[in-house]
């Protein structure tokens, strides 16, 4: 059985189109779990008329409430999706068969941005390279998508909740360190552009590379040494 978890802060704007992808979906072995950082608009409602279990705490990082979704998981595979994500058609059964097949403990997604602007259909081979070759000599994916056996996840004890940003590279280093981690390749995921709208695309670009740098020279990112705010957009 796979468990999809969502974590969700204020998104009753995305959750319903991430929803519906997930219910066209030609797969039926799953469930959804919501786990939700005390919303204050529609976001619970929504998972709930949609058949959702929703979990809810007051945490409100993408790391503690991936955890508490994962605690109450009945799968014994488990796929974290954003809120603001869409699933293209076959994507469920695709990825699932796949990681099965190659025997994963991890997996993430190459991306396709959600957006016509140029800029972006410059990043995505770029993105696309960096995850590929990445996957051999350093694992690490983002957490608008990842995959992961309930027992790895367990063995782990989950995201580090101590961690600012960059929870989902700490996961993922070491998730490889107890099983196979590899990119799925059978299928990819939409990403958002709606932080790299509204921040500015080289602004948030620069963020990512700041914090990339210091988790390679120093690992975990404990402290805001940039400003990176949730559940606004």
């Amino acid at each position: 059985m796979l468990s999809i978890i969502i974590p969700t802060l204020n998104e009753e704007k995305y959750l319903p189109l991430l929803l519906a992808s997930i219910k066209k979906q030609v797969f039926s072995d799953y469930e959804i779990i919501v786990s939700d950082g005390k919303s204050e608009d529609k976001t619970v409602s929504i998972a709930l008329s949609a058949g959702c279990r929703v979990v809810e705490d007051e945490g409100r990082s993408p790391a503690r409430q991936r955890n508490i979704g994962a605690k109450v998981a009945k799968g014994d595979t488990i796929m974290f999706l954003d809120a603001d994500t869409l699933l293209p058609d076959y994507f469920v059964p695709a990825a699932y068969d796949e990681f099965r097949l190659k025997k994963l403990s991890a997996a993430g997604f190459y991306l396709k941005f959600n957006s016509p602007k140029r800029i972006y259909r410059i990043f995505e081979p770029v993105y696309r390279t960096i995850s590929f070759f990445g996957q051999f000599f350093f694992p690490a994916s983002v957490g608008v998508g990842i995959m992961a056996s309930k027992s790895a996840h367990d063995k782990i004890n989950g995201f580090d909740e101590t961690i600012f940003i960059g929870e989902d590279y700490d996961y993922i280093k070491r998730l490889a360190g107890v099983g196979r981690y590899r990119m799925i390749a059978s299928t990819f995921l939409y990403f958002s552009v709606r932080r790299l709208d509204k921040e500015g695309v080289i602004p948030v670009l620069w963020k990512w590379f700041i914090g990339g740098i210091y988790f390679i020279i120093r690992g975990p990112i404990r402290k805001k040494i940039v400003k990176y705010e949730f559940g606004k957009y």
